[in-house]
């Protein structure tokens, strides 16, 4: 069973290593986090050009990763090697080279930390890939899905010892997505500018991040769930001129999922605030927004405004055969929405 990041990253911050990792999985956030947390730690800075390799999978090949994991360290407690498009390895698809990397994972050398990044997806029934969970660890990283990030960020944050508001958690995920690495970056680069006793609030998101104070998904979503009719065309109209800063497909994506959670208002027995947060997996915090969309949005109109976002998604696509841009469809979604 693959072991999760942040017990690996744990684990590798308080100096415990293991001899042997095979990291993998469509999210590179983790791959990149534990290989850059090892090649800090295991081999000292003044030990690196003896007893640090990283090589590149299309440059070598698996006899080669098993001749340099190997070898003793020179000098020294352990020696590091990572092994970077590991999925792109000369021979990694051959049963034979396969044998020969399970041979090693069940029996490896302790004074080597090996780790193979395969920056892709990989089956862990293939006995040479179970094999690492013998003596270390197979890690996988996958994708966060939308509804988890909100609880990622504030987590990450939480861990940076800086405190973040819920509305500037929401505004980062809406305008962000899910890009571990640049949420990431993007939170460092806050960090870097705030006061020692300073928090990140919907303020300094907008000033450090760069989002518009007025034209932002947040708010067009705002304007929308409160029928402001001027201001959420107002917003449209805005996304519709700078169409490469706001491409509708992400936008498509929020407003499907806010108004996804205003359908499971309609259909929850328990309208507390508690028991919707539960329900709709969000922050107690914005249960009032979507309490307020399903007092201004009846349970018929949000069925058809999910139908409007299919329908405006596939027009986007060209299924309709009809060129339209992205602009004039979505402003045509605004006038559906709110009318």
């Amino acid at each position: 069973m693959a072991q999760t990041p942040d017990i690996v990253l744990k684990e590798i911050k308080a100096k415990k290593y293991k001899p042997v990792y095979f990291l993998y999985g469509d999210e590179p956030f983790y791959i990149d986090a534990i290989s850059d947390a090892l090649e800090a730690r295991v081999v000292s800075e003044s030990e690196k050009g003896f007893n640090q390799f990283v090589l590149y999978g299309k440059d070598t090949d698996v006899a080669g990763v098993i001749g340099y994991a190997r070898r003793y360290p020179f000098m020294s407690e352990r020696q590091l090697i990572i092994v970077k498009d590991a999925n792109k390895l000369g021979g990694i698809e051959q049963k034979d080279y396969q044998a020969r990397l399970e041979d090693y994972a069940l029996n490896p050398l302790h004074s080597t930390v090996l780790v193979l990044c395969f920056h892709a997806n990989a089956d862990e029934r293939k006995t040479f890939v179970k094999a690492f969970n013998t003596h270390g660890y197979v890690v996988q990283s996958k994708k966060m899905y939308d509804n988890k990030l909100p609880d990622w960020v504030a987590s990450y944050c939480q861990g940076e010892g800086v405190k973040i508001s819920p509305k500037a958690v929401q505004m980062m995920v809406d305008n962000i997505g899910n890009d571990l690495k640049r949420l990431t970056n993007e939170i460092r680069k806050i960090m870097v500018n705030l006061r020692v006793d300073q928090g990140i609030d919907a303020e300094v998101v907008e000033r450090f991040v760069g989002i518009s104070k007025e034209y932002n998904v947040f708010e067009f979503q705002k304007a929308l769930l409160m029928r402001d009719v001027i201001k959420a065309n107002r917003i449209a109209s805005h996304f519709s001129a700078n169409p490469k800063d706001n491409p509708l497909a992400p936008i498509l994506i929020i407003l499907f999922g806010f108004f996804s959670k205003v359908l499971l208002v309609h259909a929850s027995q328990d309208k507390s605030e508690k028991g919707l947060a539960t329900a709709l997996s969000v922050n107690p915090f914005f249960v009032k927004d979507y309490s307020l969309a399903a007092r201004n949005y009846p349970l018929p109109k949000v069925a058809h405004i999910i139908h409007y976002l299919r329908e405006c998604d596939a027009r986007m696509k060209g299924l309709d055969g009809v060129s339209t841009t992205e602009g004039e469809l979505l402003k045509e979604l605004v006038f559906k929405i709110v009318h």
